[in-house]
């Protein structure tokens, strides 16, 4: 199947934290419908965070028949389908019942933390990561060992496990009972695969010796496959029965994917609760030595994998929400703009919003948040700048592992989410980073990357070259600052964070916590 496709469309299931969402996207790239639908958080106790499957499931049908009926069309309309999820975010479920055993514990648990031991980097050359809860090979584990009879069920065979792209890929196929006789499809694509802490990177499959370590059996782990391949089809009594699933991708990963950043040194950040920086770095894996995470950002069946390099920053836009619910000092997001444009710098005014620690490039849980330079002349506007800038220098630090790790100079970045918004932020990220910020005219890259993979996979698209000729910036940003200016900035940076160490001298927060996925 090549060339343009009239009235035929590729739809996406972009499985969140915090909802499911499904676009329908024609062949211009263009969004003509979407749904979504929100599912619980469900908190038990402290530190612990958990989705009920079974809701999500039922979200993803509910969304996907809004979705196709908002516009009126059929399966037989609907050329591939694209599924993006929330990373690390684990299930397991009894395959003949299709029931999860225990609820999926999230990205965001910090349940399994003592999994990072005296030595989080033992196996970073082997799998790209540091070992901590944030993965979602311990997470398995630990349900394996807390819900009664779970490890020998799973050792005789009766159990699934993967993370929330396989037990959607499961359920899309036909579930327990299968479709017209043939068993779901349990797999998995290679980028959620590489935030286990059970996948060799280089190889790209299971470890054995690290399955038998972190006490995962094999045999419940879903099938590797390519981003960018076969899948299966939708069962025949789905909203999309029969369109075959050609894509999936880890949210980060698809957001990438969206972006068209298929070239070595392409980077984006997507500004959400928490801040994403992803570099790519091309088809060999590079090891940080600088507190990132090397991860596989896309692998396209018959061809070689590509990886980037990772760095997650804790708090993004939440230090904007702390503004408005703790302090009250905006009443809304769009707010911080105006009050933050009416001076032209921050009086002084530093903050380090280290909330429960500081994590990539840093990783010190010690560090707790400060607000320093403050003088009788400071007001709520010093600070609501204090903050944006708080949000570019915490987005060079993680540029600025990266560069030491690949020696790969940022000239470009791009970028996407909720903050990008924000005209003032994205030129302050310019004048910070010394380098052009992007904006596409759709900043909602995620669902966008899933849909690009599925077209792909068909050839309703026919190469990352068509995708990326559907790229459409909605503005950029250049450096308008001296080297003499950014130098101080950082090095008031710099100052202000040494002052909000060793702050917290009990408890251990996770060392990969991560902000948002």
């Amino acid at each position: 199947m090549t060339g343009p496709h009239p009235k035929k469309y590729v739809a996406a299931i972009d499985h969140g934290t915090t909802s499911t969402r499904c676009v329908i996207v024609d062949h211009d790239g263009e969004v003509v419908s979407s749904a979504q639908v929100e599912h619980r958080q469900i908190m038990p106790r402290q530190g612990w965070v958990e989705h009920d499957a079974m809701e999500i499931w039922s979200n993803t049908r509910h969304a996907v028949a809004e979705a196709m009926v908002d516009i009126d069309v059929s399966p037989a309309d609907v050329v591939a389908l694209g599924l993006t999820n929330q990373r690390e975010t684990a299930v397991v479920w009894d395959k003949s019942t299709g029931r999860p055993i225990h609820h999926a514990i999230v990205w965001q648990d910090t349940r399994t933390s003592a999994v990072a031991g005296d030595d989080p980097r033992r196996w970073l050359d082997r799998t790209g990561l540091l070992a901590s809860s944030y993965s979602a090979g311990p997470k398995i584990a630990w349900i394996l060992d807390h819900v009664d009879g779970a490890r020998e069920r799973a050792e005789a065979g009766e159990l699934l496990a993967g993370t929330m792209d396989t037990w959607l890929l499961w359920n899309l196929t036909g579930g327990a009972s299968g479709d017209d006789g043939e068993p779901a499809v349990h797999a998995t694509d290679v980028t959620n695969a590489s935030r286990t802490l059970l996948m060799d990177l280089r190889t790209r499959q299971w470890d054995e010796e690290l399955c038998a370590e972190l006490g995962v059996p094999p045999q419940i782990l879903p099938e590797i496959r390519p981003s960018v391949g076969e899948f299966g089809h939708v069962r025949r009594r789905g909203t999309l029965s029969g369109v075959p699933i050609t894509g999936v991708l880890g949210d980060q990963q698809s957001a990438m994917f969206g972006q068209g950043c298929f070239e070595v040194g392409d980077a984006k950040n997507t500004y959400g609760t928490g801040l994403f920086l992803l570099l790519n770095t091309g088809t060999e894996p590079t090891v940080s030595e600088h507190g990132l995470l090397s991860t596989v950002l896309y692998e396209i069946d018959g061809e070689d994998p590509v990886y980037a390099l990772e760095g997650s920053v804790a708090v993004g836009g939440s230090l904007i929400q702390w503004l408005r619910d703790q302090l009250g000092i905006i009443s809304s997001a769009a707010e911080v703009e105006r009050l933050a444009a009416e001076v032209e710098d921050s009086g002084g005014v530093v903050i380090v919003p280290a909330f429960s620690g500081l994590f990539a490039p840093r990783w010190r849980s010690d560090a707790r948040g400060v607000i320093v330079g403050l003088t009788r002349f400071a007001d709520r506007r010093h600070l609501a700048r204090a903050a944006l800038e708080a949000t570019a220098l915490q987005t060079r630090e993680v540029a600025s592992a990266m560069v030491a790790d690949s020696g790969i100079e940022f000239t470009q970045l791009r970028v996407d989410g909720g903050m990008t918004a924000n005209d003032l932020l994205m030129q302050l990220q310019a004048d910070i980073l010394d380098a052009e910020v992007i904006r596409p005219a759709n900043i909602e890259t995620t669902a966008m990357g899933a849909a690009f993979a599925a077209g792909l996979g068909v050839g309703y698209w026919g190469s990352l070259d068509e995708v990326c000729g559907l790229q459409k910036a909605d503005r950029s940003w250049s450096p308008e600052w001296t080297a003499q200016e950014r130098e101080e900035m950082v090095a008031r940076w710099n100052r202000a964070v040494e002052r909000s160490l060793d702050w917290e001298q009990s408890g251990e927060p996770d060392p990969v916590g991560q902000a948002s996925n």
